[in-house]
């Protein structure tokens, strides 16, 4: 494995430059309430505040995997940090394990054909189907657990094109599969389907049928907030957010995070067993006709605008606070990297690429 403090080959200068570029969120939001730290600090009142557990955070940490074999590993990277909506992904994941089984065989079927009473059944919400929601194109609207689809209306984003209003303003809703909007009360939604689709807590179902088959260490939780629990055939189950926009969500190391990239590079395989299938990952990496830099709930590369330094195929599993996942097939590599400047990404994806690339 390659020596990180060794600033002589271009591999460690990469990570020289991710280490002065963390992002400048504290390092503890319970003993620094009062600094810059999450999402939900810039929400409307009465939304602009945490739902869930949160807990302090370590610095920058990364791991790089080429050819199925780390070289590269720096800060701490088995600590396990909210990972916030590169978690998303991993909804899109347990979708796959969904549609392999037979849980959901037609992503354009509507939802509540499907799952009636769990907030599908009225206006369009009635057409909403499982690829609208793993697209972002669904025009859910109403509250999930007591949060509205307004919140996150006009929401603006790095890697996204600027919205036309003011974030949390109510905007005229479109039919759903016509507009995009990344809404996280929406996949929030989505997580709730699939919890009813499965009928069991999506981390036992995230554990059985990822977790375990990657190698995941032990340290990895997906929490729910505080009052999101449902219950489900006598079960008293939790309903988990796909992010931590509001708290709690997915609390997963650098490794683990490196792991997932590879079972995705591999197209769904980990060892030869197909864990999804390629059918379902090629799915995920199918650009949305309304948004061409997003698939299921993965940022896609393929008119290199989110990452110039790239190739177009590379794709990222990306959340707030400078948490990326890249998988990029034609050089074979993963790159998971934590609390790095969202601004300074391009940057260092770029030089890893050219310290790495065939």
């Amino acid at each position: 494995m390659i020596d990180a403090n060794n600033l002589s080959n271009p591999l460690e200068q990469a990570v020289r430059f991710a280490n002065e570029h963390e992002i400048g969120w504290v390092r503890d939001p319970i003993t620094d309430p009062a600094g810059v730290w999450g999402v939900h600090q810039t929400d409307t009142p009465p939304h602009n505040r945490l739902f869930g557990p949160v807990h302090a955070r370590g610095g920058v940490s990364g791991v790089v995997i080429q050819n199925g074999q780390t070289i590269c590993e720096f800060g701490e990277p088995a600590r396990a940090d909210l990972t916030f909506s590169v978690a998303k992904a991993y909804l899109a994941l347990l979708a796959g394990v969904a549609h392999d089984q037979g849980l959901l065989p037609d992503v354009n079927r509507p939802i509540v054909s499907q799952l009636p009473g769990i907030g599908f059944d009225e206006g369009n919400n009635r057409l909403v189907t499982w690829a609208h929601l793993l697209q972002q194109t669904s025009e859910w609207t109403g509250q999930c657990f007591g949060i509205p689809d307004q919140v996150d209306h006009y929401r603006s984003l790095a890697f996204a094109p600027a919205p036309s209003g003011t974030k949390g303003d109510k905007r005229p809703l479109h039919a759903p599969g016509t507009f995009w909007e990344y809404n996280d009360v929406r996949i929030n939604q989505l997580s709730l389907a699939l919890l009813h689709l499965f009928g069991r807590a999506l981390p036992e179902v995230f554990a059985q049928y990822i977790a375990k088959p990657c190698g995941l260490s032990d340290t990895w939780r997906w929490i729910g907030y505080d009052h999101a629990w449902v219950t489900i055939d006598g079960q008293r189950l939790p309903s988990v957010p796909g992010g931590s926009h509001w708290g709690a969500g997915v609390s997963i190391s650098a490794q683990d995070q490196a792991r997932i990239g590879q079972l995705m590079l591999n197209q769904g395989q980990v060892n030869g067993q197909s864990i999804i299938s390629p059918q379902w990952m090629t799915l995920m990496q199918t650009p949305c006709p309304l948004a061409p830099f997003y698939g299921y709930l993965v940022w896609l590369n393929h008119e290199q605008r989110i990452f110039s330094s790239l190739p177009p195929e590379s794709y990222f599993g990306m959340g707030a606070g400078g948490h990326f996942t890249l998988v990029e097939p034609g050089s074979q590599l993963v790159v998971a990297v934590r609390w790095l400047k969202p601004d300074q990404a391009n940057a260092f994806f770029g030089q890893v690429y050219e310290a790495l690339k065939p």
